[in-house]
């Protein structure tokens, strides 16, 4: 009886700490379009903040904010953040088309069949998924304006990691 109640106690204590818990992020593998460079999500975590930005050549709000997002990455690239677009539903030509035309500075990866997208609960594009050290989603942002909210984002997540 007194191990059942210790037992129950120590749910108790810990439910605050579990219901609180971001969802662990899907570990993954890809290519940037060139085949230049690989981003394995799993070599990550424990040394950068990883932000996903699941995004098309065909996406009108994506070309948009494209330049915001260039200069965003520049800005936290020496903070411990890693910035890429990984396009679905694309092809490497029309992806190439839409990096020249944007003159996008952050790593560009594909995802023709939504199989990263699909394990992050993509629904359409713009999507940005922030993803902190510890491997966890903290922050799933649906449509456009995103780039607006990812300062406050980034800056507090940053900022509580760094205490």
């Amino acid at each position: 009886m007194a191990r059942a109640v210790a037992g129950l106690a120590l749910l108790v204590l810990l439910a605050p700490a579990i219901a609180h818990a971001a969802p662990a992020a899907p570990g993954f593998k890809v290519k940037t379009f060139d085949g230049r460079a690989t981003l394995d999500s799993r070599m990550l975590i424990g040394r950068t903040v990883l932000v996903l930005r699941f995004q098309a050549s065909y996406c009108t709000p994506c070309t948009r904010e494209s330049a915001a997002l260039a200069a965003l990455a520049e800005r936290y690239r020496g903070r411990g953040v890693d910035v890429w677009a990984i396009h679905v539903q694309d092809t490497v030509a029309d992806t190439r088309a839409w990096v020249e035309a944007q003159k996008a500075t952050y790593p560009v990866a594909l995802d023709p069949r939504l199989t990263v997208a699909n394990r992050y609960g993509f629904k359409g594009a713009p999507y940005t998924v922030v993803i902190d050290r510890k491997g966890e989603m903290v922050a799933q942002i649906r449509g456009e304006s995103t780039v607006t909210r990812l300062p406050r984002i980034l800056d507090d997540l940053l900022s509580r990691q760094n205490r």
